[in-house]
């Protein structure tokens, strides 16, 4: 009952309006009494009759008089944010994502479980923005349009697997997809981050004409390089020394940065790369505009059908006593 309120609460005023006009105006003009030596059993049981049509007549009163308050049931208060952001994430889901450089509490992961890693924690952040998930290796695809469900971003990202849609990578291909969903939104702001750990080696689009195309829609590119580079490895009787991000193209991914006003970022380890999706969420933060509201529900119609049963009642009772 805490949820609901009476818009028109004065309606309840009225309330003592019948004991009023029954005590302050003058009593009606009556015929004399007729006296009758015997009366029918039947004239014993009115009283109990007139008793109950005046209490009807009371919730009859009581029950409209409500229904004229307007009871309104509220809800639990809705936030929205009115201005969203529209974010996509693009990543790499080519083979070379398998190697085992990213340091992480002390031992070597793939680069795939820590991109998971960091980016489940950076989604859950990104509360009021719309995020959508782009895939890119043989060919780009839309795992997850733009939704402002963060839960079902985080399931599809942690369902992906190395040579789901090929080896290769096709960089320019995941820059013109992600571009593709932003066109027919709305949202003052688009953001798009490219995570890559190679080069260009397949699709039908360069990177550079799809960082043009993004530009044009005014899309924002953070593009991120990821790879351990020159680590030791330990061989069976010696230790040498290998450059695992050699084919790592950090210049383009630096001028599509460049041209679309983003930022480039270098990833050696899982902690790294968690501290760049950090910046990120801090250049891009989210929109601290709110708008609250309650779901509501007009209540009038209860205390209407209770008046209109308690009348069809007094009709019935006065047709069969009187």
């Amino acid at each position: 009952m805490a949820n609901i309120e009476f818009v028109w609460w004065w309606n309840f005023l009225l309330l003592p309006l019948p004991i009023l006009i029954y005590f302050l105006l003058p009593p009606a003009q009556t015929s004399s009494p007729v006296y009758m030596p015997y009366l029918p059993q039947s004239a014993a049981g009115n009283s109990s009759w007139s008793v109950m049509a005046k209490g009807l007549a009371a919730l009859i009163w009581i029950t409209l008089i409500t229904a004229s308050a307007r009871p309104v049931w509220y809800g639990d208060p809705v936030t929205t944010q009115p201005k969203h952001r529209d974010m996509m994430l693009v990543v790499d889901l080519s083979y070379s994502m398998s190697q085992e450089d990213m340091q992480f509490n002390g031992s070597f992961i793939d680069r795939l479980t820590a991109v998971k890693q960091v980016l489940n924690d950076f989604i859950g952040k990104r509360q009021g923005d719309r995020l959508g998930l782009v895939l890119f290796a043989d060919h780009a695809y839309l795992q997850t349009p733009l939704t402002l469900d963060r839960h079902t971003i985080s399931q599809q990202l942690n369902q992906t697997v190395l040579r789901l849609i090929g080896d290769k990578t096709a960089i320019g291909e995941g820059i013109g997809l992600a571009t593709k969903t932003f066109i027919d939104g709305d949202a003052p702001q688009r953001v798009m981050i490219l995570l890559s750990d190679g080069t260009n080696t397949a699709g039908v689009l360069d990177p550079l004409e799809a960082a043009k195309i993004a530009k044009k829609y005014n899309v924002t590119i953070y593009t991120v390089g990821i790879g351990a580079g020159e680590i030791m490895v330990k061989e069976l009787f010696m230790t040498r020394k290998v450059n695992t991000a050699k084919d790592l193209d950090e210049a383009s991914l630096k001028e599509i940065a460049s041209m679309t006003g983003g930022q480039y970022f270098r990833a050696r380890d899982s902690q790294e790369l968690s501290s760049i999706y950090e910046t990120i969420n801090n250049l891009e933060p989210i929109s601290q505009t709110t708008q609250t509201w309650r779901p509501q529900q007009d209540w009038f119609a209860f205390p209407l059908a209770i008046a209109f049963a308690g009348f069809l009642s007094l009709m019935i009772i006065r047709r069969n006593h009187v």
